[in-house]
């Protein structure tokens, strides 16, 4: 407790209350950890609302080139984390140590899949024990990073406790998944909704007040464990779909029907109905991944997520059925894809991004390399992929009268600079996986 005199009187404030007032009133400093794809924009969005920053990177190289006034984020430009600079509230730094002056901290590492599909926690830990290193009473601490149901509560609180402190008294946790969409110019870290779920009720308080400031809309659920299944929900729900919409693709193949044109039409449904397209498979950090975190833990529960299982299959084998189609494609024209000229446009896992992670770009492109094809790609976003530990590609400049010289074009990525009708010109064979070529009629194309 906190005291001060008021008279004769003598007024007691509680940890919680002290915080919340230095939140409510804008006199506290944000502590953020970890400068990539959700942290940087969300260091963006407070120092824009007036709140003291400083961000945490282990990768110095990341710090340098902040001091600099340069992004390394394409979300964030240049411009963006200049004026984060010229105003005086961001420090960008390396040194952990830092965090013990801070009063609210948020943690935005990676939590990728290991090889065997177990969530990969080490950044998390290590985050965390760099925070429990130099932790004070009266912080609050925020986990954002994607995890599995209970992180917080069996990972993180335990951590804390064991330095002696009692969360919700004076030591503050809680969980508010991030929900960044890289390239989505509509919604933003801004204006996108934040879950937020603390270990207790005043955790809740202090995680929305802080969030108030730097975002328009806070919802607030009645535990960690909440707003952690919330985010692998929403992800589960849309690989799932996909899923379905990948096996109608298959289905429709079968059947010799386009099933862009099938989904359209079930779509004018104006009820019942949510339109999902099918695709060369699943790519970015939170689709592919995120429902791996929900079946990894429920087998602690000895329970199947059968849905999830069925949904990784069938969207993992997207790359190949995108390989055997080139091949068909090709040996109508009675060539093989052993020595065929291929090029691939569009690596990145979606349009107009520079993200390669998970893309299946770079699996269409390993298992056309496998079978004797000879490859190239473009993509103006992504200048250089890397496909093993020795294997690198670089990225060849566009060229529509050259795409003459090549046994087929594969549209893996639909990025806006295409243009799409020239290419279908001058290409004697297009598989394309993105219904790109919608509206446009010739016999050299082939649609998964």
């Amino acid at each position: 407790m906190e005291s001060f005199i008021l008279g004769i009187m003598t007024v007691q404030t509680s940890t919680f209350e002290s915080l919340q007032a230095g939140i409510q009133t804008k006199q506290f400093t944000l502590g953020v950890v970890g400068l990539g794809y959700v942290g940087l924009p969300l260091v963006f969005e407070f120092v824009s609302s007036g709140i003291p920053v400083v961000g945490f990177d282990v990768n110095q190289s990341k710090i340098d080139q902040l001091s600099q006034g340069a992004s390394y984020i394409q979300d964030i430009s240049n411009d963006q984390v200049q004026r984060c600079n010229a105003s005086g509230l961001f420090t960008p730094t390396t040194d952990f140590s830092i965090l013990k002056t801070v009063d609210v901290i948020s943690i935005c590492v990676p939590t990728p899949l290991r090889k065997t599909k177990d969530p990969d926690m080490s950044f998390v830990v290590s985050a965390a024990k760099s925070i429990a290193a130099h932790v004070r009473k009266g912080q609050l601490v925020i986990l954002e990073s994607t995890t599995y149901p209970g992180t917080t509560e069996e990972l993180l609180q335990p951590m804390f406790e064991a330095k002696g402190f009692t969360i919700g008294e004076d030591l503050f946790l809680a969980f508010s998944p991030e929900r960044v969409d890289p390239g989505n110019t509509t919604y933003t870290t801004k204006n996108t909704p934040k879950v937020v779920g603390g270990v207790t009720q005043k955790c809740t308080t202090l995680a929305c007040s802080t969030y108030a400031h730097a975002i328009d809309t806070t919802v607030p659920v009645s535990s960690p464990r909440t707003a952690e299944l919330v985010k692998l929900y929403e992800n589960t729900f849309r690989s799932v779909n996909i899923a379905m919409a990948n096996e109608m693709a298959l289905i429709a193949n079968k059947l010799g029907i386009d099933v862009w044109e099938m989904i359209d039409a079930a779509g004018t449904k104006p009820f019942g109905f949510m339109p999902f397209y099918p695709g060369p498979g699943l790519g970015g950090h939170c689709i592919p991944i995120d429902p791996s975190y929900l079946s990894w833990k429920m087998k602690s529960f000895n329970y199947d997520a059968r849905f999830i299982g069925l949904a990784e299959q069938i969207n993992t084998s997207m790359p190949s059925h995108v390989v055997k189609t080139v091949g068909i494609a090709l040996n109508n024209q009675k060539k093989a894809i052993n020595g065929a000229r291929i090029l691939i446009l569009g690596v990145a896992y979606k349009a107009n991004i520079n993200d390669v992670r998970e893309s299946p770009a770079l699996d269409i492109i390993k298992q056309l390399s496998t079978l004797g094809a000879a490859i190239t790609y473009n993509d103006d976003f992504i200048p250089n992929i890397q496909l093993s530990k020795t294997d690198s590609m670089a990225s060849t400049p566009l060229n529509t009268v050259e795409i003459q010289a090549f046994d087929c074009v594969v549209m893996v990525t639909q990025h806006s600079y295409y243009n799409i009708t020239d290419i279908v010109n001058q290409a004697s064979l297009v598989v394309d996986t993105r219904n790109a070529t919608k509206g446009i009629a010739s016999p050299n194309i082939y649609k998964i």
